[in-house]
């Protein structure tokens, strides 16, 4: 069962589950805790994981004035506090994945490592594109069914379309009791189109994992390459036929990925403190 938490005065809904090291799951844009949820019955018996709504998104409030992506991480860092996480695992997801990124730039103590899954440190042209499109598309499509089609064709492989896995979601979207309202998605959105921490990156000093779908249309691998490029010693990697929401589509796959990373981060202070006995 999920709770609201009073983030420093901001009210956020959390998920919790798990037990072990602290995971926290940032989502992209419109995205509920719920999206997190392979994750959070699949990672559970190693970890414990923290999704949760951002600002606007499933049950945490829309505030008031614009949404930065700043902002929002320093929502993430007052909410790891709140819970009293010296220090977490970050996992962020496209627009998350912006977060992450600021979330480790302005709140480095709280970061242990970053995995940024499908992700830009500044949009390119067609992403800006791509979004004004978006921004349009919500308030003009005849109904809540055409947007969901539409959005998704940027965000899942053909095979999901075929094989009705998409179909699905669609109805899993339309029948959520916290849909996102056009104005929370059209201020989320304004917010990840105008974020930019290219220059920033080198000031990153954790382990860092960037993934990219093979198939992605929305952040293409050229754009994750560039990010991992920026940040000292960051791996990039492929997923080789995927594309922008691989963490729903092959979940098996995303968690024994990132499982791995996390054990790779861990081994070293595991290996300390065996000397230190």
């Amino acid at each position: 069962m999920g709770r609201m938490v009073d983030a420093d005065g901001v009210e956020l809904w959390v998920e919790q589950r798990g037990e072990g090291p602290d995971v926290l799951l940032v989502a992209g844009l419109g995205d509920p805790a719920e999206a997190w949820r392979s994750q959070l019955d699949g990672l559970a018996d190693r970890y414990r994981l923290t999704a949760f709504d951002n600002r606007g998104a499933g049950r945490s409030p829309l505030p008031d004035g614009p949404l930065s992506v700043a902002g929002m991480a320093d929502d993430a860092a007052a909410l790891l506090r709140a819970l009293q996480v010296p220090a977490a695992h970050i996992t962020g997801f496209s627009g998350g994945s912006f977060i992450a990124q600021e979330l480790a730039l302005r709140h480095p103590g709280l970061v242990r490592s970053l995995v940024l899954m499908s992700t830009t440190a500044r949009p390119d042209p067609y992403f800006r594109a791509m979004t004004r499109f978006w921004n349009w598309m919500v308030e003009r499509a005849p109904d809540e069914r055409a947007v969901l089609e539409a959005f998704y064709l940027w965000i899942y492989t053909p095979r999901a379309h075929a094989d009705g896995m998409v179909d699905r979601f669609i109805d899993e979207a339309l029948a959520f009791e916290h849909p996102q309202s056009t104005e929370a998605f059209q201020r989320q959105l304004a917010a990840f189109a105008g974020h930019d921490t290219l220059d920033r990156l080198g000031g990153i000093r954790v382990p860092t994992l960037v993934l990219a779908g093979e198939l992605d249309l929305a952040t293409p691998p050229r754009l994750g390459r560039a990010v991992a490029e920026s940040i000292p010693g960051a791996v990039f990697e492929v997923l080789p036929g995927e594309a922008h929401q691989p963490f729903q589509e092959v979940p098996e796959v995303f968690n024994a990925r990132v499982g791995a990373f996390w054990r790779e981060v861990e081994a070293p202070a595991a290996g300390r403190a065996t000397r230190h006995r």
